[in-house]
């Protein structure tokens, strides 16, 4: 059976009214403008956590973005090679996840935290999301929900909000490390 709204229009979608009360659940101050920083740090309050931008050069065969989550803090990778309104909707993407807080079966052993994140304790991390391209119903619900942040807060600005701490300097080549051969040589 499908449902119509109440003012007779287009069937009702119960994903997208979930992710637009969602969003409106933040209640970001209106008419202002957020850069991501401000975003994160919004959203961090909201949670009572931190919210750390991450910009890296990930694999190319891997996602552009994660979202790392450790009993205190959240962490959000970003591919710092792509053009800044792909890497804003990464970052938002991710964000989404944060919003929905989307929970995954653990999908990182110790030996791939530590080899990720080494500045990080493996037993501090509890979840990792990847941005996929897939149509799972929590990808649909970032997607959306990362779209109408954008919308709202109207900025096209990624600052990292986090640097990488010197010991964890070596993570992009570890990173590259982990693409296959024909990933880096185009020839």
């Amino acid at each position: 059976m499908r449902w119509r709204s109440k003012l007779g229009g287009p069937p009702a979608n119960p994903l997208a009214e979930r992710c637009r009360e969602k969003v409106r659940g933040l209640r970001l101050p209106p008419g202002q403008k957020l850069t991501i920083g401000e975003l994160c740090d919004y959203v961090g309050t909201l949670r009572g956590r931190q919210v750390h931008i991450v910009t890296l050069a990930l694999p190319s065969t891997g996602p552009h973005g994660l979202w790392v989550s450790t009993e205190t803090r959240d962490y959000i990778f970003a591919e710092e090679r792509l053009v800044p309104v792909h890497q804003q909707q990464v970052i938002l993407h991710e964000i989404g996840h944060v919003v929905c807080d989307h929970d995954t079966s653990p999908v990182m052993s110790g030996d791939a935290s530590r080899l990720l994140m080494p500045s990080l304790d493996p037993a501090l991390v509890r979840r990792v999301m990847g941005r996929e391209h897939g149509d799972s119903e929590a990808e649909l619900e970032a997607e959306l929900v990362g779209s109408l942040i954008g919308g709202l807060i109207g900025t096209w600005n990624v600052h990292p909000t986090w640097t990488v701490p010197p010991q964890a300097r070596d993570i992009a080549e570890r990173l590259s490390s982990l693409e296959s051969p024909a990933a880096r040589d185009p020839a």
